[in-house]
């Protein structure tokens, strides 16, 4: 069975998917209305094969992945694939894990496939930050602890200094705010020190890897600890770190403040 397309050669269109952090079952209705209806889909490394699964017989699925410190197909040519499909009459679906303008590069394939006269529609995803807390029954705001939130990438592109956490952490103390930080195992070590000089010591930490699918696993620890907490519990990419008040109480029922000041000055 061929793949339908458009029924105007070079009329093709292109949609932004969020596929969410991994459990087919948060995706939204629209989403899975896109996927049904794509003749080809870009998909990323970090999307499920149940997700993968609701495209529609015959459809061309293009794996596109992109995972830090691994082989990746280069962004170039990912835009340069989706440009050639839309001009060959596909409705073409671009599917990325999480919110597709949530560290996803979303904002650089617009960007692209527009100037090129192609009009993108953009689906949004439950962005992983968020869903790593809620699996832990944790809120990313509260009256009482956080009356913000900042999502923040802990990886810079070669050549970028990067984020500023030292000066992130001075506003999150006065603000009173939740940081979410994504792809941060690397630079755990470097990200602590520079927060330290701006948060407490024993301000709570998350750290949850695989956000809701079957292999999802966390540890909840303080900020002095974090780097020793992922290397403990050999935590690895993908997962988010999050940091601020509203995991007092998650940390409380852990435990793992005491245990951890017993480890650390004991």
């Amino acid at each position: 069975m061929n793949s339908p397309k458009n029924n105007s050669s070079g009329n093709g269109k292109c949609t932004l998917v969020g596929a969410g952090p991994g459990d087919p079952e948060l995706l939204t209705l629209k989403a899975v209305k896109a996927i049904q209806n794509a003749s080809v889909l870009f998909v990323d490394d970090l999307v499920s094969d149940e997700i993968v699964a609701f495209a529609r017989p015959g459809a061309r699925i293009v794996y596109v992945g992109k995972r830090g410190g691994c082989k990746s197909t280069p962004q170039a040519f990912i835009e340069k694939l989706m440009l050639m499909a839309v001009r060959e009459g596909d409705n073409v679906v671009r599917l990325k894990g999480g919110d597709p303008f949530i560290f996803g590069r979303g904002g650089e394939e617009v960007e692209h496939l527009q100037e090129a006269g192609v009009k993108v529609t953009v689906i949004n995803g439950i962005t992983a930050g968020l869903a790593a807390v809620t699996s832990l029954g944790v809120p990313l705001t509260h009256r009482q602890h956080a009356h913000g939130v900042v999502f923040v990438t802990g990886h810079a592109k070669p050549g970028d200094a990067g984020t500023d956490f030292a000066a992130l952490a001075s506003a999150a103390a006065q603000a009173r705010l939740t940081l979410v930080i994504y792809m941060g195992v690397t630079g755990s070590q470097q990200i602590q020190d520079e927060l330290l000089k701006g948060l407490a010591p024993a301000t709570p930490v998350a750290i949850i890897q695989n956000a809701s699918l079957p292999t999802q696993r966390h540890a909840v620890t303080i900020l002095s600890a974090l780097r020793s907490t992922i290397e403990r519990e050999q935590l690895q990419s993908p997962s988010v770190i999050v940091v601020g008040d509203v995991l007092q109480g998650l940390l409380a029922l852990s435990g793992e403040a005491d245990a951890t000041r017993l480890r650390e000055f004991g």
